[in-house]
């Protein structure tokens, strides 16, 4: 078997898991070579170096099996295709997987969740998920969740000053609210879904985001029932943010920020809807594609002073 020097993340054992999933989001983790253990440490391969890596001599795997298209959540795959067999064999690859999933029906519904066929392994939609050093604990039968916006989380949370007041207006399980909460004054984090609100205070726990404030009520009502403004307003119900607009620019600062979160099939689509409120400056960003001609897209807007 071949061996190479190439940089590698050296992080203590008891974290491989989660600090290799962070790799494969941002996509440096070398998947061609084997991790390698050090006595209480884990040697992560990535492909470039990266800060705090250090070079050290790796085996190249054998190659990786075709696996068919899916989502990673935790424990659980979701597949793109209905293929009883194809799941079975995917089960079989991941060791860190218990169930794969095939969604029956696409997001739905004032509580945004989507019914599932189980394929392959234990008859459940729990489990938890790892992002960026937070745990989540998911019910994809209870409330929506995708991995793939870790990423764009943590570009939000880059852009935070250090005490600001947040709104997550579709909240879910908090994975928004409770990543800016390392920031944060205070997070309001707002649901119609009983369930979503279930797991988010189960996430507050777990995370230990006691500045996360969850609420279960319908964002129509907002302006209603809450008598403060925001740094910063989330919107991520890409199906049906646009309506909400009026309530996100009422609850918004002056010089404040929204991010309005769309699935569009044209560059700067919104921007019309957009222009109808007291804009500042606005930039469209491309989240990730969604399906054939269609993108998750985000608008940052700040308000007029």
């Amino acid at each position: 078997m071949e061996k190479h020097e190439q940089w590698a993340v050296r992080v203590p054992r008891y974290r491989g898991e989660e600090i290799r999933r962070e790799l494969i989001l941002a996509g440096v983790l070398d998947r061609e070579k084997r991790p390698r253990i050090d006595g209480e440490s884990l040697l992560l391969p990535v492909i470039k170096e990266i800060e705090g890596a250090e070079l050290n001599v790796f085996e190249t795997r054998d190659p990786l099996p075709h696996l068919p298209r899916h989502e990673l959540i935790g424990g659980i795959a979701i597949m793109l295709d209905r293929d009883p067999a194809a799941a079975e064999q995917l089960l079989a690859l991941r060791p860190s997987l218990h169930s794969v999933l095939f969604p029956l029906s696409d997001v739905q519904g004032e509580h945004r969740i989507r019914n599932f066929e189980v394929l392959a392994g234990r008859p459940v939609t729990e489990t938890r998920c790892l992002e960026y050093g937070h745990r989540f604990e998911i019910d994809l039968a209870e409330a929506y969740f995708s991995a793939r916006l870790a990423t764009e989380r943590q570009r939000i949370a880059a852009l935070q000053d250090e005490g600001e007041q947040v709104l997550d207006m579709f909240t879910g399980v908090g994975p928004f609210a409770i990543i800016l909460a390392g920031k944060a004054g205070g997070v309001l984090g707002v649901d119609i879904n009983p369930g979503a609100i279930r797991l988010l205070v189960r996430n507050v726990w777990l995370n230990h985001a006691d500045n996360v404030i969850p609420f279960l009520a319908d964002a129509n009502r907002l302006p209603n029932l809450v008598s403060w403004t925001f740094d910063r307003v989330i919107m991520n119900h890409p199906t049906g943010a646009l309506a909400f607009l009026p309530h996100a620019f009422h609850l918004c600062k002056p010089s404040g920020t929204i991010h309005c979160y769309v699935l569009q099939s044209r560059e700067g689509e919104a921007i019309p809807e957009l222009m109808k409120y007291p804009v500042a400056e606005v930039a469209e960003h491309y989240v990730r594609s969604y399906s054939p001609g269609k993108w998750h897209a985000v608008y940052d807007i700040r308000k007029k002073t």
